[in-house]
């Protein structure tokens, strides 16, 4: 049976084959293509400042892809698919990278395992998430609280009156 998944991706580091983040993700749809996974859409490229002590600004994108795998196995391939392009477990957290691919979403709804919990705990508080994906996925619902992705964009984003 075929799933559907929302992808978050992200690069601050130049690549000595892809070079510039933004062309490093363009090279990992590429890459994710080649490996069997149906890419139905992709957001443009943004630009974020990071979180943490990289100093790097990163490009952002999300993907929507069609895909026979549970997300187990999908994780799994996602992180092959990084160590392709130098990316090594450990490391710093929050700290520069080639690539980072993330599930932020899957069509079954939540799932929990270790190492792998989705929806992607921090995705509702991240505008370089949902603001890619906001531009391929508007109406995907968060399983959990119900609000589409345009939703949760504009409540993390709206103007709030400075606090007295």
């Amino acid at each position: 049976m075929k799933q559907r998944y929302l992808i978050a991706l992200g690069s601050n580091r130049r690549h000595h084959r892809h070079r510039a983040p933004a062309q490093v993700l363009r090279a990992a749809l590429k890459t994710m293509k080649r490996e069997g996974l149906k890419v139905r859409a992709t957001s443009p490229v943004l630009h974020s400042a990071p979180i943490g002590p990289s100093m790097r600004r990163y490009a952002n994108g999300a993907a929507l892809i069609e895909c026979k795998l549970v997300p187990e196995k999908l994780l799994e391939l996602l992180k092959v698919i990084e160590r392709q392009f130098g990316r090594r477990p450990g490391g710093q957290r929050w700290g520069s990278r080639v690539l980072d691919l993330d599930i932020v979403l899957w069509s079954g709804g939540p799932w929990s395992s270790p190492g792998l919990t989705i929806p992607h705990t921090e995705f509702r508080n991240r505008a370089f998430v949902l603001r890619p994906a906001l531009a391929i996925a508007p109406a995907w619902r968060d399983p959990l609280s119900g609000l589409s992705l345009r939703q949760l964009h504009t409540r993390l984003t709206r103007p709030r009156p400075i606090p007295r």
